[in-house]
């Protein structure tokens, strides 16, 4: 006859073996089979345990605290059961809220617009680990991602337990995220929105579209890495999945095929005839053209926007409401834009150090349509005084606002068959903007990319501003700091011990 000790040994370890199957399942799920054997023996251990106190058992259940005992066990796991029911319906089925205030943890509009447009499976494999600084950034965005649209999975690998899998990855640094669709593989190794949604897109065409910039009159350069350069400007495109090059129509007789949108950014120099005739060429055949104008230059590309019925304004704008604080009266912190795609999500500011106006001429620009991005407050005006640092409105010379900024112009044959079934062009009068040394403000970035991803017909690849995090210390007055001191230090203890001497008082008349 089996001892009553080694029941009780029996019993106890049934309870290790069934715990034990439990997180063997949980750590190891390749080997199903350990968990099965410690689960079955533990069946069976439980089984004798109880067999042998059935007795014991059914005597202690008769017992009136005993079915106390139960009504409460009972009560609660019924409770426990209900909140795992609801915790599972939440997960499968329920919302996501992000009450922070900056939003930090929601996906931008525009990502969001991507994860629904997204008609095919995304395998993304991360390289990382626990202990490595992005594992933390990737698993929270990507988990949106993947909550977002169910059509992308995600693997994270650790490359230092499997090298050969990072080999054939060519993996070469930690914290490397790998796209991959169909044919389709692109590396990342920064784990950000912009840089996750970037790749998301990149991987999902089948081809690059081709962003040319005009050179051989000043332009600025896409390989300069200066402060007016814009070396940043080709980095950003770069990222957003295009190709990007330059073109000399002094050596080309035309613009060359394939090319989405034509960019002239800051000219110096004038434009030959037979260049302009090319640009228009391109324009009439369903080519983009982006013009980026600076103020007080002539560059012959007025002959091209007056066919258009545009007129690039004298002058350098002045605003007294949207100006940068404490800087060049000139210096314009743009706020006020149209509902049109390229600008309806804004809430950041574009910086325009300096700028000019455009006017349009309905009769000059017959069979276009105008629609403004971008003007300035009431209280602008277009300065034609340049020699004063602090210019003032003068009636005589100056013209007065608000002014247009920017502006698209489409034909309105195109506006019936879709925005970019034939050429449109794009002005901005300002180059400045996107230099090196001002597409790091989020608005300055979002206004450029979105014009090219419109005028390249690609609406889903639009910036993805960085989200900050909003840290506001407060910094207490002497008299707060008097009334904390008061609340903290002496109220609250007080307030305690007086409340515990109720109670022992209370305690002590019963």
């Amino acid at each position: 006859m089996v001892k009553g000790w080694l029941i009780s040994v029996i019993g106890l370890l049934g309870g290790i073996l069934a715990l034990a199957g439990l997180i063997f399942s949980q750590w190891a799920p390749s080997q199903i089979w350990v968990a099965t054997i410690c689960e079955v023996l533990a069946i069976f251990c439980l089984t004798l345990y109880l067999a042998r106190n059935w007795e014991r058992l059914k005597s202690f259940s008769t017992q009136r605290s005993t079915r106390m005992g139960a009504n409460s066990l009972l009560a609660i796991l019924l409770l426990v059961g209900i909140l795992a029911i609801i915790n599972f319906l939440a997960d499968r089925h329920g919302g996501r809220w992000d009450l922070s205030e900056s939003q930090h943890f929601s996906l931008a509009p525009q990502t969001y617009r991507v994860l629904g447009e997204l008609d095919r499976d995304i395998k993304v494999t991360v390289f990382s680990h626990s202990r490595s600084p992005g594992f933390g950034a990737y698993r929270d965005l990507l988990e949106s991602y993947t909550h977002g649209n169910s059509r992308i999975s995600v693997d994270f690998v650790d490359p230092e337990s499997r090298p050969q899998l990072a080999r054939e990855y060519h993996i070469t640094q930690l914290d490397t995220a790998v796209f991959q669709s169909g044919s389709q593989t692109i590396h990342i190794t920064k784990p950000t929105e912009v840089e996750l949604t970037s790749a998301l897109i990149r991987v999902t065409r089948g081809t690059k579209k081709r962003i040319l910039f005009l050179q051989g009159h000043g332009e600025r350069e896409i390989d300069n890495r200066e402060r007016d350069g814009f070396s940043l400007v080709q980095e950003a495109l770069l990222k957003q999945g295009y190709e990007v090059d330059r073109v000399s129509l002094l050596q080309e007789r035309a613009i060359p095929e394939g090319t989405a949108v034509l960019v002239i950014a800051g000219p110096r120099h004038s434009i030959s005839s037979p260049e302009l005739e090319r640009i228009t060429e391109f324009l009439n055949a369903g080519g983009q053209v982006l013009l980026l104008v600076d103020p007080e230059t002539t560059t012959g590309l007025e002959t091209l926007t007056a066919q258009w019925g545009v007129t690039l304004g004298p002058g350098i704008i002045v605003d007294q409401l949207d100006r940068i604080p404490r800087g060049s009266p000139t210096a314009l912190r743009v706020r006020r834009f149209t509902d049109h795609e390229i600008t309806r999500d804004f809430t950041e500011p574009v910086i325009f150090p300096v700028a000019r106006m455009l006017t349009f001429d309905g009769v000059a620009g017959q069979g276009r349509e105008f629609t403004p991005l971008a003007h300035t407050s009431e209280k602008s005006w277009a300065e034609r005084n340049f020699d004063d640092k602090n210019p003032v409105f003068n009636e005589n010379e100056d013209i007065p606002g608000p002014l247009i900024l920017a502006a698209i112009l489409e034909s309105k044959d195109s506006l019936k068959n879709g925005p970019i079934s034939q050429g449109s062009l794009a002005i901005l009068g300002n180059s400045t903007f996107a230099s090196n040394a001002y597409l790091k403000f989020p608005g300055n970035t979002d206004f450029f990319l979105n014009t090219i991803a419109w005028l390249a017909g690609e609406k889903a690849l639009v910036s993805i501003t960085p989200k900050n995090s909003v840290l506001r210390p407060f910094i207490p007055n002497p008299t707060q700091e008097h009334m904390l001191l008061a609340i903290q230090v002496f109220s609250v203890p007080m307030l305690l011990a007086l409340l515990g001497y109720t109670i022992w008082r209370r305690r002590n008349r019963l």
